[in-house]
């Protein structure tokens, strides 16, 4: 025999589907996947099936017995129609062709299984970094790819996108003085002017939420959007708190609130989903050292990406609802991400058809809804 050349058996892919029915399992497993997202922990499903009627299912994809993909897929009836959706998932690592492949075709299986009109699918894949046009920007090919086999599997871009596309990151893994150093001089003015203007920054907890709801409301108020009642918070913020999903950051002046942030934190990764401001003091610029108190607190949990959340469709249009928004968080000196955003496979072509044309006018308003959520903070519901 050649001892110089080497035989290579390829063992071909065995996907085999699992439904997971224990929360610690499901987080565990969760948090060492490649993509993973808070969107899609246990707490999440059971937050959607308790304020707005979405069921979780919890959908693990093993090859040979290991995990190599993980999918909650919510679904819901919209009177005798089904729908489904997979909020930032599913969860696994795209540049392994086999594997992203067959889990599609296996969310694609069971979306017609159980008769679904059509599933939606979110997933973290990233298409470019940088401001379109920018010196440093670049497109990444694999989202590219994606988009292709994407649209020779049958599925479409979706009209309706419920959360945000872009986004702006800052890499934890380095020291603080460098990230420091990375941002805008405005904004290191600012959090040093907070300092000095005797702004001081306490991390809050579950016992804070009636404070954290008075400030969210003011700031309904002054920027003209809509919120829900205080018991719909009391879940999406206090029942990750206790989970140890989310952590409340408070600024005050001389014990008065003057604004919070809320973080969310799953794996390796922070988001800055909810924050609020007071009408008063806000010259003493507490919504600055209050990102930077998030910052430093998503470095010390080890957390190696601090999320933004939200950044405009196009970056030249100052009508965009998240311009000024956007203004705020690049002076924090991230990375503009763009990704390649939600995709829709009809399960049921005729019916899908009859959604999209007969529902134009509450599919704008459900994206005008999750756009407003997002502008000020906050997961976009479907």
């Amino acid at each position: 025999m050649d001892i110089h050349h080497a035989v290579v058996t390829l063992i071909p892919m065995q996907l085999l589907t699992k439904t997971i029915t224990d929360r610690n399992i499901w987080n565990a497993s969760l948090a060492k996947m490649p993509t993973s997202h808070v969107l899609q922990t246990w707490e999440w499903g059971e937050f959607k099936a308790e304020t707005t009627g979405w069921k979780p299912h919890r959908l693990a994809f093993f090859n040979h017995g290991e995990a190599v993909g993980m999918a909650q897929v919510l679904t819901r009836q919209e009177g005798p129609l089904r729908v489904m959706y997979v909020p930032k998932g599913p969860v696994l690592d795209y540049t392994d062709e086999d594997v992203r492949q067959s889990v599609l075709a296996e969310l694609k299986r069971y979306a017609e299984e159980h008769g679904a009109i059509f599933i939606k699918i979110d997933p973290d894949v990233v298409i470019g970094v940088g401001e379109p046009g920018a010196p440093d920007a670049k497109t990444l090919p694999l989202g590219y790819t994606i988009q292709q086999e994407w649209e020779k599997a049958g599925l479409r871009f979706s009209a309706e996108q419920v959360q945000f596309r872009n986004s702006v990151v800052i890499d934890l893994r380095r020291d603080e003085q460098d990230i420091l150093m990375d941002m805008k001089p405005k904004t290191r003015y600012n959090i040093r002017l907070a300092a000095r203007k005797d702004v001081e920054v306490r991390f809050g907890d579950a016992d804070d939420l009636d404070l954290l709801y008075e400030l969210y409301k003011e700031t309904a108020r002054r920027d003209d959007f809509v919120i829900r009642p205080l018991e719909y918070y009391r879940k999406a913020w206090g029942d990750f708190m206790r989970a140890g999903l989310a952590q409340p950051i408070i600024a005050e002046y001389k014990g008065t609130p003057l604004a919070h942030v809320i973080i969310f934190g799953h794996g390796k990764r922070a988001w800055y989903f909810y924050g609020a401001s007071s009408n008063e003091e806000r010259n003493r610029m507490p919504t600055y050292a209050l990102q930077w108190e998030a910052i430093r607190w998503a470095k010390s949990q080890g957390m190696a990406v601090y999320d933004m959340w939200g950044a405009p469709d196009d970056f030249d249009d100052e009508n965009d609802p998240l311009a000024g928004v956007y203004r705020f968080k690049s002076g924090f000196g991230g990375t503009v991400v763009r990704r390649i955003g939600a995709w829709d496979y009809p399960a049921n072509k005729r019916l899908y058809a009859l959604y999209t044309r007969v529902k134009p006018a509450l599919i704008g308003a459900m994206r005008w809804a999750a756009r407003q959520r997002l502008r000020h903070g906050g997961p976009g519901e479907a």
